[in-house]
């Protein structure tokens, strides 16, 4: 019987609205999966299936924050198996990466297919040389691979006649692969499709993911833990966490771990249509917050709380709070005080972080109010942009296709897509638009 942890996307070192508690936030949770699904289980190796930095150049704390949870499983005698995402993969004009050389410090192994004469090869992991494709652990083989991008759908099959050569029928067959998966994300990118996915079915009997920030399994054998931590607010309420995984009998047995250390995340929303001026607007909002919160305004303590629902409240527990502003302004934009409501909100709740995001429709621009109360906010959106751009004489033209564009790359931005997926987008948008109809 063998037994081990899968993760992914803990995306150390990451920064997130200019707070060191939030980057903070990613090594408690790192650290605490460690404690209580690794060393307390006694697990015989962990998996870390990509972006274990957030950035290819790793900050002195993102490395100290590894280091300090790698050395508490090398420690327990628990090896560590990773290959690279995109977010810490090694550029492409050098083979220089931070996962190489925690690999070569023997804090983990990092495992990589071969290229040699334009093929693709898997060799076993040399300990001397702290290098290999795949590593042999407690009756299971493992096998790497890498980021491949848009190209992952054209590597599989090399990938996978690599692989065949090194089967091995009394050892459990396990790989990772760090790759969007076709209809677990609503974003137009390339991704692999399930049916591709299926080619490795007959060689692989537990593929583990990393990637895509949300957990999601797949046919009893594709499995996605999620991101440890919340990577923006959007995340939040993505479900997500850590796998143990025992291999018994000949199957794996698989448990979601979702009890570690993480950063709450409260949303409110305020629809300020009907709000005759900004003063009673702000005096509304304050007062249906707290309302929601349970709060009452004045009360001693933080955020009007005692005892121990305020000492809760400490900066390890205080939220993040996410207040957005929707619905028809009856006065300019210029004249909503943003600043004003983040102070008030973190003078009277004292979250971590104070988010205030307006999505009002100002009234220079009402397009979207004659829609029937059935159209999506999606489709809202589309036509202001258009609206906008149609009073444009040299966007008129396009001001549909551009409309497409904008909201393509702006969902894109917000998901951390790299410039380079996002000026790959423009681009094959560019070309779209140009030509001509018919």
């Amino acid at each position: 019987m063998a037994k081990f942890l899968h993760i992914a996307d803990i995306h150390l070192g990451i920064r997130r609205y200019r707070s060191e508690e939030r980057t903070r936030d990613f090594y408690h949770a790192w650290q605490d999966v460690i404690d209580k699904h690794a060393i307390k289980e006694r697990v015989d190796f962990v998996l870390i299936a990509g972006d274990f930095f957030d950035a290819r150049r790793v900050e002195p704390q993102a490395m100290n924050h590894a280091i300090a949870g790698l050395k508490l499983l090398r420690e327990a005698g628990i090896p560590v198996v990773a290959i690279e995402g995109n977010h810490d993969c090694h550029e492409a004009d050098t083979r220089f990466s931070w996962l190489r050389s925690l690999s070569q410090w023997d804090f983990l192994h990092l495992l990589e297919p071969v290229y040699e004469d334009g093929q693709v090869k898997m060799h076993p992991w040399d300990e001397k040389k702290r290098k290999g494709s795949f590593i042999d652990i407690a009756g299971v083989r493992i096998f790497g691979s890498i980021w491949y991008g848009s190209t992952v759908s054209e590597s599989l099959g090399r990938l996978i006649e690599a692989m065949r050569e090194h089967r091995s029928e009394s050892l459990y067959p396990v790989m990772m692969l760090h790759t969007d998966v076709e209809g677990q994300l609503n974003r137009p990118i390339p991704a692999l499709s399930v049916g591709q996915l299926a080619e490795l079915r007959s060689h692989i009997r537990y593929l583990a993911l990393g990637h895509t920030h949300k957990n999601f399994e797949i046919d009893d054998w594709v499995y996605n833990p999620g991101s440890l931590e919340a990577c923006n607010v959007d995340e939040y309420f993505n479900r997500r966490g850590a796998y143990l995984v025992e291999i018994r009998d000949g199957r794996h047995h698989v448990e979601l771990r979702r009890d570690y250390r993480q950063r709450k995340i409260e949303r409110y929303s305020f629809d300020v249509t009907g709000q005759p001026s900004p003063e009673v607007l702000f005096e509304s909002l304050m007062q249906q917050m707290r309302r929601d919160t349970g709060i009452e305004h004045g009360k001693s303590g933080a955020a009007g709380e005692t005892g121990e629902a305020a000492a809760d409240r400490s900066l390890d527990s205080a939220p993040v709070i996410e207040l957005t502003l929707r619905g028809q302004l009856e006065f300019r934009t210029a004249s909503l005080e943003l600043n004003r409501y983040r102070e008030e909100i973190w003078r009277e709740f004292e979250p971590l972080l104070a988010i205030v995001r307006n999505q009002t429709l100002p009234t220079e621009y009402a397009v979207a109010l004659g829609l029937r109360d059935e159209v999506s906010r999606a489709e809202r959106e589309r036509r202001v942009i258009e609206d906008l751009l149609s009073r444009e004489a040299r966007y008129r033209d396009h001001a549909a296709a551009l409309a497409a564009m904008i909201l393509e790359v702006r969902h894109l931005a917000l998901n951390d897509e790299s410039p380079e997926q996002i000026l790959e987008t423009i681009a094959r948008r560019e070309k779209l638009i140009e030509q001509p109809a018919g």
